[in-house]
């Protein structure tokens, strides 16, 4: 059934409600077809411009929304129950946004972000190298300043839209000062020199392509540095903050879909006389599925509305990112569960539900991670 939000304006009301048809007429019926053809919904993402949903965050003046995060992540729920590649692009493109939004200077902001935000480009978030994931500080990938331009050489690791992306935010070295020697560039897709690798072959999200970057003597125009140099690491982890509270939404979303075909399959699938629903052992299994999810939503609310007030929120962030993303993996493991042998087949989308949800514990720092870094908050003066 339709999730019952409460959402701070009618503007927010309406842009939910075109969310939801958007969901329901464009992306439901086509999602496994193209999951199951590793095909790309490039498509989607210019409709999902055209009605002003892939700058919902960002000022006005830019062509953005200008909507508060609470609504922007509840949009992206909405997108993500209904096709978990969707919402998850939508996710990394809003992060890819986000340095320049909130780093870059007026004109920087003025020259190159309308276009991102307005549906002609899609972004992709250059951090991780093979041997730098979890460690970000450790990033080699390296941007030489040579007169009015950075010579860049190295590769990045598990880019999502690798290869399709109109611009990639990229994090390199520009000095051997530790995590202060690293800075961002905002790198045009087409730079000579930036290629992606083969498509990695994965267990869910078969139709978002995750691939390495390999920049060889590419060629950065300095005007397109964000911040200063060494700002990057700060850069990226202020980003990777929002980004885990979309991550958070879209396994919210990701979820409630396998609620919700979980108790529509219940309420049909008769045995011994009677809907399975009936039954006390399922019962209380779709009762927890059902408490899950909504504790999930909550904490990503909570992180979101404490960064609409303008206070901290990275706390909330990694608490969201590790309940949502865990809380995703149990309910579609028992959506399962539930639909039985229906649901180990490809007949339902069960089986796709639950290796999508594996990813969600991964990207955006993985859960180990989230749960270090809320210890160390706890362990402050």
């Amino acid at each position: 059934m339709p999730v019952q939000r409460l959402l701070p304006t009618p503007e927010a009301t309406g842009l939910l409600a075109l969310t939801r048809d958007i969901a329901h007429d464009k992306l439901v019926e086509r999602a496994a077809a193209d999951e199951a053809a590793a095909k790309f919904p490039r498509d989607v993402f210019a409709l999902l411009g055209e009605a002003g949903l892939l700058g919902l965050p960002y000022p006005e003046e830019y062509g953005g929304g200008a909507q508060p995060y609470e609504v922007y992540l509840q949009v992206l729920e909405e997108l993500s129950s209904a096709w978990m590649t969707v919402g998850v692009g939508l996710s990394v493109h809003t992060m890819s946004c986000y340095p320049l939004a909130h780093f870059g200077t007026p004109e920087q902001r003025s020259r190159w972000l309308p276009e991102m935000i307005g549906g002609r480009q899609l972004g992709a978030y250059a951090l991780s190298e093979p041997h730098a994931g979890s460690d970000a500080a450790a990033l080699s990938t390296r941007a030489v300043r040579e007169g009015d331009s950075y010579a860049v050489t190295g590769a990045k690791a598990w880019i999502t839209h690798g290869g399709i992306a109109d611009f990639y935010t990229l994090m390199a070295r520009t000095s051997d000062n530790g995590p202060h020697g690293i800075s961002c560039l905002l790198v045009d897709g087409a730079t000579a020199g930036l290629s992606a690798g083969t498509p990695e072959h994965k267990m869910g999200l078969s139709g978002s392509p995750t691939t390495p970057l390999y920049f060889e003597d590419a060629r950065v125009p300095a005007e397109r540095l964000i911040g200063t140099e060494g700002d990057g690491l700060k850069i990226a982890l202020a980003a990777l903050d929002s980004g885990r509270l979309g991550i958070a939404a879209c396994a919210v979303g990701l979820a409630q879909a396998a609620l919700d075909l979980a108790v529509d399959y219940a309420k049909q699938r008769q045995q011994f006389g009677r809907p399975i629903i009936e039954f006390q052992g399922l019962e209380f299994l779709l009762a927890d599925m059902a408490a899950a999810v909504h504790s999930a939503r909550a904490t990503y609310l909570d992180g979101a509305r404490r960064r609409d007030a303008g206070l901290p929120f990275g706390h909330q962030a990694s608490i969201a990112k590790l309940i949502a993303t865990d809380a995703a993996m149990k309910v579609t493991t028992d959506a399962v569960q539930v639909l039985g042998g229906a649901g180990y087949t490809c007949d339902f989308p069960a089986e796709r539900y639950m290796r999508e949800a594996k990813v969600l514990q991964i990207f955006e720092g993985t859960n180990q991670i989230q749960r270090m870094l809320i210890g160390r908050h706890l362990a402050r003066p």
